[in-house]
């Protein structure tokens, strides 16, 4: 057959046939037809390319079609099989005990985890209307990055939608029932309540734009009226049952915002009247609660760092600092995230009365290397302080921000600073910033300006704000209309009626609801991130000019600072300080922060990790968001929602130390 034929490769006029062992190498190919055809076929890397892309392809196909074709069983057998029976899920244990629908739930969703969809974009995102960038596949951040990060950000001025670009909450159950594909966060909750009988219409997610501020949601989208329209409906639709709010992380500070803002007056607040949560609420149950805020807040918004990402950078120095894909990754993030005014509502409160100073800090006894006692006896074990065994090393907890690890180890005394704050001049730019892909806001400061930072060189959190005005002016002009951060002297003072201090539990008081509970729920036993050791990098084009020193640790006398992060007991992004402070002191009885003397509950869970890669993300976990699959908490969920109280549940359970770090923080009840 002709097709088949291979043409020889034409000979170069001068070409002699090779000798062959005394043989002419023609000679040897019409003896050899075979021979000559396999070194004809040249092997290519398009060949290999195509070989494994085959490769792959079939095995995909071949794990589908057996992933199709087994029984929905056999996963469970298999793990059953390796592990021994698996317990119930909370809510068929539960369904078992008798229990039913009773109190209506709204889930209020934190930062990053809600959907976001655009409506209207520029021409780079032509075809993606009504399409998800925030949540689920994250497709377009690998297709076309640069318009996606266009379409993510808000106007650096307003901190609302820049001109032709309108992204909106997902709404409905699936707007946080999973953040990625096969990456839960409300999903195995509302399953759990599924099982004793709540369907969508005794269940509601109240979405938002997590990005804007709190009383921007309002203003651009109503969502505070929507939260208030669709409780009064749940209300009134379930027999005039209560509900029970179940919030998590930020969304604790949105719904503790939205309590002050349902009881004000129009037309800053949506005229609900000083009894509307007290008509409407029975509990509000917060899960990894940042009422205080967090560190690594800090971190984000001076850097855009965090631990894993340090240690990232350690590994492949400059990678991430530079072009990667055509992209200044950190400086486009930075960028994007400076633009989310929600970001500020999580700055640690308090300054150095809650978080510590120079030389103390509430957990500066803190051992990150003991193992902590179990004891569900709470009451007696956790306010002894046996939570943790005495540290070898105390630990500057209230340094929040250390240029050096001498600086943050030694007697303030012995640190000379050089306040920035006293004449510092922004100028000299480092750089040509025409040839940066991203603008960043410490492209202006100029060398004495970063050098004016460096050598203040230790930051608590009474200076981290003047720090932020400082290094991110624009970011923290836009934040203190909309949040404080502070501690009120009197809250009778008709100051505290603006909207800018109700996400700041010491700066508001709760509801006028002596009936209504709230619980604290919230992972212990994660090492989590609490102070930093800083470095400058070298002056370079477009780079920011400071980052986390990976390379600082601690040692056998303290083990608490590892890649340059001090860390503490919490649930591996929020201290137990900020998750259980109000809870077990703040708000404890009746206080100036709680004055009808709603009742109080501390519920913590010990971490513990999955036994084996079959448990997934584990049914004990302590972290921030895995938690929401822990088996115990759904369990106290779907008891409060059918029904019971706290004391019902036992009262606290705490595993940490709060109680004793309470008691070492000087605050006016």
């Amino acid at each position: 057959m002709s097709f088949l034929r291979r043409r020889k490769p034409p000979k170069t006029q001068n070409s002699e046939p090779r000798e062959i062992d005394g043989e002419n190498e023609d000679d040897d190919k019409k003896r050899n037809p075979k021979t000559n055809l396999r070194e004809d076929k040249r092997w290519s890397c398009v060949d290999s390319c195509c070989w494994f892309i085959g490769c792959i392809c079939s095995i995909w196909w071949f794990l589908l079609f057996l992933y199709n074709a087994m029984p929905a069983s056999f996963p469970q057998y298999v793990t059953e099989a390796i592990t021994g029976p698996l317990p119930d899920p909370p809510g068929v244990k539960l369904l078992k005990e008798g229990l039913k629908v009773k109190h209506p739930v709204v889930f209020v969703p934190g930062i990053v985890t809600g959907g976001l969809e655009l409506w209207e974009g520029h021409q780079c995102a032509e075809g993606l209307f009504r399409k998800r960038l925030w949540g689920g596949s994250f497709g377009e951040l690998y297709k076309r990055p640069l318009c996606w990060v266009e379409h993510i950000s808000l106007d650096n001025e307003t901190g609302l939608d820049p001109s032709g670009i309108r992204l909106r909450p997902v709404s409905g159950l699936v707007a946080a029932d999973y953040f990625a594909p096969g990456y839960f966060v409300w999903a195995v909750l509302i399953a759990n309540l599924a099982r004793i009988g709540y369907e969508e219409k005794t269940m509601y997610m109240a979405a938002y734009d997590w990005r804007l501020s709190f009383q921007n949601t309002e203003v651009r989208d109503q969502t505070l009226s929507r939260i208030k329209s669709n409780i009064e409906l749940m209300v009134a639709t379930n027999g005039g049952k209560k509900v029970v709010v179940i919030p998590h992380s930020m969304g604790v500070l949105y719904f503790l915002h939205f309590m002050k803002w349902v009881e004000a007056p129009a037309p800053m607040g949506g005229g609900g009247g000083l009894d509307w949560c007290a008509k409407h609420i029975k509990a509000v149950m917060n899960i990894g609660a940042p009422f205080l805020g967090v560190p690594k807040a800090v971190a984000g918004l001076f850097s855009i760092e965090a631990k894993d990402v340090a240690i990232a950078r350690a590994f492949a120095p400059g990678v991430l600092d530079k072009d990667v894909f055509g992209l200044q990754t950190f400086q486009h993030m930075m960028r994007m995230t400076r633009t989310w005014d929600s970001t500020m509502s999580m700055i640690p409160k308090g300054g150095d009365t809650i978080w510590g100073g120079l030389d103390w800090s509430p957990e500066g006894d803190f051992n990150c290397s003991a193992k902590k006692l179990k004891n569900n006896d709470t009451q007696t074990a956790d306010q002894s302080g046996k939570g943790s065994l005495g540290s070898t090393k105390r630990v500057n907890y209230g340094r929040i921000l250390s240029f050096g690890k001498d600086v943050a180890d030694i007697h303030s005394f012995e640190i000379k600073r050089v306040d920035f704050r006293q004449g510092a001049v922004k100028g000299n730019s480092l750089i040509n910033t025409t040839k940066c892909d991203a603008w960043t806001e410490y492209h202006e400061m100029g060398i004495e300006g970063v050098k004016a930072v460096a050598d203040y060189k230790v930051y608590t959190a009474g200076s981290i704000l003047d720090l932020l005005h400082y290094v991110a002016p624009k970011l923290m002009a836009r934040g203190d209309v909309h949040f404080s951060h502070g501690i009120a002297d009197n809250l009778d003072d008709p100051k505290y009626e603006h909207h800018k201090y109700w996400s700041n539990p010491l700066e508001t008081k709760l509801p006028n609801a002596p009936d209504m509970e709230i619980y604290t729920m919230y992972g212990v036993g994660v090492p989590t991130e609490r102070a930093y050791v800083y470095k400058l990098t070298p002056a370079a084009e477009c780079y920011i000019p400071f980052q986390i020193d990976a390379s600082a640790e601690g040692g056998s006398d303290n083990p608490c600072l590892k890649g340059g992060v001090f860390s503490v007991d919490g649930d591996e992004t929020v201290p137990v300080l900020s998750a259980g402070f109000m809870c077990a002191k703040g708000w404890r009885g009746t206080t100036r922060f709680n004055p009808s003397g709603i009742r109080t509950y501390i519920r913590e869970y010990d971490h513990a990790p999955p036994a084996n890669l079959l448990e997934g993300r584990g049914t004990q976990s302590g972290a921030h968001v895995d938690i929401m699959g822990n088996f115990a908490l759904i369990e106290d969920v779907i008891r409060v929602a059918a029904g019971a109280t706290g004391e019902d549940l036992g009262g606290d359970q705490v595993y940490s130390d709060i109680y004793k770090w309470s008691e070492k923080i000087n605050l006016q009840l």
